[in-house]
């Protein structure tokens, strides 16, 4: 009887261990691919985007759409007017599926420019034919006094138009940092008028733009705050982007740096409240989570995500139940040297930890992690090392 009980049991571990899913390359392998990048078409289906270059460094933005949630997935469709999009995994290109079934693709590119020679500037396409065409890429910023455009983010508006944020130079203070702009598109005529946000946000951190249910417009970004504070800061708007409310830290940090941390903060809601992860490294180093229980008047003290000090680039997604999913990557040793591996935990709505683990191996370099959602499923994606090239890589979290 013994004898049994023994097997039975075996048999039941056997049964609840699940091998994890095996990676999947998505780019072209005679291709330098990155910055990786989910969301969904008109549709509901999951759409992922990245850059691919090739050997005499032109690159392009290209897409692929599933039509079964992350089975299978239909060739990559080259966004023809981005030539010339910068590979920065901060500031990541985007694409934007309206409800009207036009098409926004927003990218970086190098400016060029003497008075800054770091500066970026922000363009954008459209397509109007399911992305068969693009229009000849545009600016983002007419304005001849606007030299530089960095880390921008899009999200749909209730009324179907694209809203983007990003970082500009242009500002009346002295003090350092840029200006947070916003504007939205009007039907086909693109984006207009640029509205300035708040100004001495922190130059090199991308941000992060959320519609919410009720169609409150979230904008999360690290500020300078006392001209030497780099903390992340959360506004809302319940008017479609006219008027924000006033900057609020969402936690803290204290943090005090002369520098780019290049890591920007993490947002997702659901009908618990308000889910945030960010990278710091005052009153502790690393990836830290909190949630605001009351639309961001207050918010929870933090909670470490990772034992590694220097995990970095966070990003979030919130499952079709509530559920709360983040990943990062964070560093670790390989004999003499370093690696990077893509961590993630998976949390229950009200923000409880219910699983922690890597996803990648510790022999694998893989980092930029971004997470989405595809039906019930839950997907990361991700940059690796594959010889000495890069490929953009998808995996299905385990639930």
């Amino acid at each position: 009887m013994r004898i049994v009980w023994i097997a039975v049991i075996v048999l039941l571990s056997a049964c609840s261990v699940r091998e994890k899913p095996a990676a999947r390359f998505l780019s072209h392998p005679d291709m330098a691919a990155s910055c990786p990048y989910i969301t969904h078409d008109a549709a509901g289906n999951l759409a992922i985007s990245w850059i691919e270059t090739d050997t005499a460094n032109n690159s392009f933005i290209y897409y692929t759409i599933s039509p079964d949630q992350g089975e299978t997935f239909a060739a990559p469709v080259q966004v023809s007017s981005s030539a010339g999009v910068y590979p920065h995994d901060e500031n990541l290109p985007k694409i934007l599926f309206k409800p009207d079934g036009s098409i926004v693709a927003m990218f970086g590119t190098e400016a060029n420019d003497a008075r800054n020679k770091y500066a970026g500037k922000v363009m954008y396409t459209q397509s109007f034919d399911s992305g068969r065409t693009w229009q000849s890429a545009m600016p983002l910023v007419t304005d001849t006094a606007g030299y530089d455009q960095r880390y921008f983010d899009m999200a749909l508006l209730p009324n179907g138009e694209a809203a983007a944020i990003w970082l500009d130079n242009r500002k009346t203070a002295s003090a350092e940092g840029s200006t947070l702009y916003f504007a939205a598109t009007s039907g086909r005529n693109g984006f207009g008028a640029a509205n300035p946000v708040v100004e001495t946000v922190c130059q090199c951190c991308r941000t992060k733009l959320l519609v919410d249910g009720k169609g409150a417009v979230h904008l999360v970004y690290r500020d300078i705050i006392n001209d030497s504070i780099r903390d992340m800061v959360h506004q809302v708007s319940v008017d479609n982007g006219q008027h924000f409310s006033m900057p609020v830290r969402i936690s803290a940090d204290n943090w005090v740096v002369n520098g780019c941390p290049h890591t920007g903060p993490a947002l997702g809601v659901n009908k618990a409240g308000l889910h945030f992860a960010w990278f710091t490294m005052g009153h502790g180093k690393g990836i830290f989570y909190c949630r605001s229980l009351d639309n961001g008047n207050t918010y929870t003290q933090k909670e470490s995500l990772s034992d590694a000090p220097m995990a970095k680039h966070p990003q979030l997604a919130i499952a079709g139940e509530g559920d709360v999913y983040i990943a990062w990557d964070e560093p670790v040793k390989v004999g003499d040297d370093f690696n990077s591996r893509i961590g993630f935990v998976h949390k229950s709505p009200d923000g409880k930890t219910i699983s922690s683990a890597p996803l990648t191996s510790d022999s694998t370099y893989a980092n930029f992690p971004v997470v989405g959602t595809a039906g019930d499923k839950v997907m990361v994606v991700y940059k690796q090392r594959v010889g000495k090239s890069t490929a953009v890589a998808c995996q299905v979290l385990l639930p």
